[in-house]
């Protein structure tokens, strides 16, 4: 009897046909996609005082509050209880991550297996208090003196302004704390990483807008179409660079007793050293610290102080998205950030040593430091193409604005970052797919075999 020929589909899509039809794997997909409904009804919750109309003309011109917008998945432009996102809590990671090599009582707990670590997640949530704090306040400040408050609420730390700008602060402070334990929720009982889930959630949610007004703003429908081709080219490469590693072998060897005689086994695998280690961390590093000085600057714009504000507006000047110097600043501070923060992290890997402790050498290398050394060259190179990869996304605008000739690409409506900013995006984006893919992947691996497990 002839078999019925199969439809052959994309693997994403047939490891979600396969996920529905077990049950539990359902209720997590179903868990997760609850959470991230009330995620999205959190970030359209506007906090009392705020003049929508208003606030929505002070974001069609300005780059510092469109690269904070699409990082709280929209919510900033809401002037949401969940307008700071989980930016504060991704900062505190990073800078935890950072003091790790550093303070010695961090290192210590890191050893210390899965206490350690629940401990050092304690410090991180305590961590960004104080950042949801300072970074509401700035935004806050910002928001205001460029009016988007309508004049009817002013925010300050003095007289009347004082408890309506504390009760901003706390609210804006609890529904990022909120948004950190839908993330940890997602991660224990849903699908992937909750944190990366509601980033890429809310990072979807927001390239749609950003891609029709860069389509609204063109002036020839040829960039529009060299605008659509270029965003496909570029997932292209970002999914390549993502996916791409280098394998270093290594063997195993170990003495096994049987029979009252000893017998030596080997076997062997190998050590994937991703190209691009770092993720879209390095992105987030430049982008921060290109942007800080106008964020900066424009707080102090509108000074009744002539000189601050003549400083101020020279400041913005240096840093307009429109100077070669911008983009060639943001380039070196992106490749810069990669290597750093690559290192860190093999730093706190200690392959070398782990693979020693294990029984494990690469061939032709001796253990210990010279297998460190190795590692180490290896990995450097292969960062200079996920570095380099990196620094072409950040200035992706610069590049395109020159392919197409389409001047809004790079300075339209978006404020002159938002086609980069949603390339920095995609990085996130492709991430959080593929690692969900895997996850899904191997949790029906895993029943598959749970019937020759019983």
């Amino acid at each position: 009897m002839a078999r019925a020929p199969t439809v052959a589909r994309p693997r994403l899509l047939q490891a979600v046909i396969d996920a529905f039809q077990q049950a539990d794997v359902r209720q997590k997909i179903v868990f997760t996609l609850a959470l991230l409904v009330v995620f999205r009804f959190v970030a359209n919750l506007p906090l009392p005082g705020v003049d929508r109309d208003a606030l929505s003309d002070i974001f069609e011109g300005n780059a510092v509050l469109g690269f904070l917008n699409i990082f709280s998945g929209g919510a900033l432009r809401n002037m949401s209880v969940a307008a700071l996102g989980v930016y504060p809590y991704v900062t505190a990671s990073i800078v935890m991550q950072l003091l790790v090599p550093i303070v010695p009582q961090l290192q210590a707990l890191t050893k210390e297996g899965e206490q350690g670590r629940r401990q050092i997640q304690i410090y991180t949530h305590y961590l960004t208090i104080p950042m949801c704090i300072v970074q509401g306040y700035g935004q806050l400040f910002l928001i205001d003196n460029l009016g988007g408050f309508g004049g009817e609420t002013k925010i300050g730390l003095t007289g009347d302004a004082l408890i309506p700008t504390l009760s901003m602060i706390t609210t804006m402070t609890a529904g990022t704390m909120f948004l950190v334990w839908l993330g940890e929720l997602i991660s224990e009982k849903g699908i992937g990483n909750g944190i990366s889930v509601l980033i890429f959630a809310g990072i979807v949610s927001n390239i749609p807008r950003m891609i029709w007004t860069e389509v609204y703003t063109s002036t020839a429908m040829t960039g529009v179409v060299m605008l659509v081709l270029f965003i496909i080219f570029i997932l292209g490469v970002i999914v390549f660079f993502q996916e791409a590693q280098r394998r270093i072998p290594v063997q195993y060897s170990r003495s096994l007793f049987r029979g009252g005689r000893m017998y030596r086994q080997s076997g062997q695998t190998h050590i994937p050293l991703r190209v691009n280690s770092a993720g879209m961390i390095p992105l987030i590093f430049a982008f921060s610290i290109v942007i800080f000085p106008a964020y900066a600057a424009s707080m102090f714009e509108t000074s009744d102080t002539a000189w601050i504000a003549n400083v101020a507006d020279k400041v913005k000047g240096v840093f307009d998205p429109s100077s070669w110097g911008y983009w060639i600043f943001l380039f070196l501070l992106v490749v810069i950030f990669a290597f750093f923060y690559t290192m860190v992290i093999f730093q706190q890997q200690n392959l070398a040593e782990n693979l020693q402790r294990q029984g494990g050498f690469i061939p032709g290398i001796r253990p210990g430091r010279p297998t460190a050394e190795y590692i180490t060259r290896v990995l450097i190179r292969i960062t200079w193409a996920g570095a380099l990869f990196l620094g072409f996304v950040a200035v992706i605008p610069f590049v395109a604005s020159a392919l197409t000739g389409e001047q809004s690409l790079s300075l339209g409506r978006g404020g002159g970052l938002s086609l980069g900013i949603t390339s920095a995006g995609l990085i996130i984006v492709v991430g959080v797919v593929l690692d969900t893919m895997r996850q899904l992947e191997a949790q029906l691996l895993m029943r598959q075999y749970e019937g020759f497990i019983r």
